[in-house]
């Protein structure tokens, strides 16, 4: 045996055995789409607007802060309906020293300035530019979120992408294989799990019977530091909603979390969600506590308070607790969302559906039937055209399936019906660079070479035509995987492995069976 057929010899046995070893057994090694597995589809789209809002708020309380301890004199702060901070009532002999403050706003706020008599208004409107980059950053945060929520549920092989038309990509797509559960997952996914720690007013904090009643309790007007906010705690509440006045900052919040898991309560068997912080967290906490005995401390979960208990001393732990009426699932969904982090934005879901495994099992069955029949029709196709040669073919198509599979199990790559119909396309495409090798080779058999020379010019004549054909469609493939979505990427990534394997055995392992017969003498004809 010639040295270089033996080591193409070899190369082939080992990728016959490393293909095998990788999709072996198939059942649990490749990994089922959602329209063949059944499970969730959701297209969610990301309320970017509640981002601006926070970011807003944010920077009209640095700004207030910051201006009291520059000593810069104003009226109010007031945030309007159009992405604008106004500041207003600034005395005019400032009026440098607040435009020299504002400057440090310039990147990403643009400026203005109305002049009243004795006094100046600033008036920051945020760019165009810094609200698509936050809108952006808003987006991606809530897929990372997602993400982590779905994987921590244990979720196989999600799909979790980001959607959108022309610059605006504001949707994530989110698709779920062999999810039955399908309200407790939405509500993992759609919470947004704010968890914020704050005082409750001192001496008219509640809790109140109504919203108003609050209000009125501060003689219609609230300190403009504090706000009114639903509580629910059954031990206190008796199932009904009422309502608390707490400071507007938070203390700690969900920054500051390092963990969360479902606990017990001692006394009464009760679920409870038990949350630690983090170093910074457990300094911030304590100095409330400290700075606050004898208040109680309102522990909010998207806006509502979940319990408010009083502080009776200075506390440094690093744990505290969320109770209430938690079922067991309850508790350990809440822990979930709080380990992975808050939403930076609401979400709303814009479609949902439902895909039962019944469609996927006669999916499945459908596919493979069409994949068989194609399979057996291009089998008997090359053996009456190419008589013995055609199991040359035979051989090198079993072996394009071999490793289209193996590569599928290798990235944990998910099969969808469309992946199905990849898969079959593969199948005429594998034959496809056999029959122009074949057909070459009998060209030079009639114009009066030897059967070996024959192979050899009919597979070096061939080569260019073979590499162009299949990288054109290489290309096209790369496209539909770029810019397609779940399904279409699916038919996309098969079609794209099937073809490299199909460069493969056609130009390599085709040539190494050709050898094989060739090498013991001198073969006169050739069954083609």
């Amino acid at each position: 045996m010639k040295k270089n057929l033996k080591y193409r010899l070899i190369v082939t046995l080992v990728v016959i055995a490393g293909s095998v070893f990788l999709f072996y057994p198939p059942s649990q090694k490749i990994n089922l789409g959602l329209d063949l597995k059944g499970g969730v589809h959701l297209v969610l789209q990301v309320l970017t607007a509640d981002a601006f809002e926070a970011e807003i708020n944010q920077v009209r309380d640095r700004i207030e802060a910051d201006l009291r301890e520059n000593g810069i004199v104003f009226g109010r702060t007031l945030v309007t309906d159009d992405f604008q901070i106004e500041i207003l009532g600034v005395l005019q002999d400032q009026e440098q020293e607040l435009e020299d403050y504002l400057s440090q706003y310039s990147v990403s706020w643009t400026t203005r300035t109305r002049f009243r008599e004795g006094e100046v208004d600033s008036v920051l409107s945020m760019n165009a530019a810094y609200r698509k980059a936050l809108a952006d950053l808003t987006v991606r945060q809530a897929k990372e979120t997602i993400t982590k929520r779905v994987d921590q549920y244990g979720v196989t092989e999600p799909t979790i992408t980001i959607y959108g038309s022309g610059d605006v990509k504001d949707q994530i797509i989110v698709e779920l294989p062999g999810v039955e559960d399908f309200d407790r997952v939405v509500n993992l996914i759609k919470t947004t799990a704010r968890l914020e720690l704050k005082i409750v007013h001192p001496t008219q904090g509640g809790p109140h019977v109504t919203r108003e009643a609050a209000v009125q309790s501060f003689n219609g007007a609230l300190p403009p530091d504090f706000e009114v906010l639903r509580y629910r705690n059954p031990s206190e509440t008796r199932g009904e909603t009422m309502y608390m006045v707490v400071r507007k900052a938070p203390s700690v919040t969900g920054q500051h979390l390092k963990n969360a898991r479902r606990s017990e309560d001692s006394f009464t068997g009760r679920s409870e969600v038990e949350f630690f912080l983090n170093a910074e967290g457990v300094e911030l906490f304590s100095r409330t506590t400290e700075q606050n005995v004898g208040n109680r401390l309102a522990i909010v979960m998207d806006n509502e308070i979940r319990s408010a208990p009083n502080i009776s001393e200075r506390i440094a732990s690093e744990a505290a607790r969320i109770t209430g009426t938690f079922t067991r699932e309850e508790a350990e969904d809440l822990a979930l969302v709080l380990r992975s982090g808050a939403l930076p934005a609401a979400i709303e879901i814009l479609e949902n559906r439902i895909i039962g495994p019944s469609l996927g099992i006669d999916s499945i069955r459908r596919g493979v039937t069409a994949s068989l029949v194609g399979l057996v029709l291009v089998v008997m196709g090359m053996l009456v055209a190419y008589r013995l040669s055609g199991i040359n073919a035979v051989v090198c198509l079993m072996l394009n399936l071999m490793i289209l599979m193996a590569v599928l199990a290798y990235f944990h790559a998910t099969l969808t019906l469309p992946g199905i119909a990849g898969v079959i396309l593969t199948i005429g495409m594998a034959v496809d660079a056999n029959i122009l090798i074949f057909e070459r080779i009998k060209e030079e058999i009639r114009v009066g070479k030897t059967v070996r020379s024959a192979v050899d010019a009919g597979f070096d004549r061939v080569f260019s035509t073979i590499i162009d054909t299949n990288l054109t469609t290489l290309v096209a493939a790369l496209f539909l995987f770029q810019f397609g979505t779940g399904p279409i990427r699916g038919f996309a990534v098969t079609l794209a492995v099937g073809l490299l394997a199909n460069i493969f055995t056609a130009v390599f392992v085709s040539r190494t069976i050709f050898g094989l017969v060739l090498q013991r003498s001198e073969i006169e004809k050739l069954s083609i």
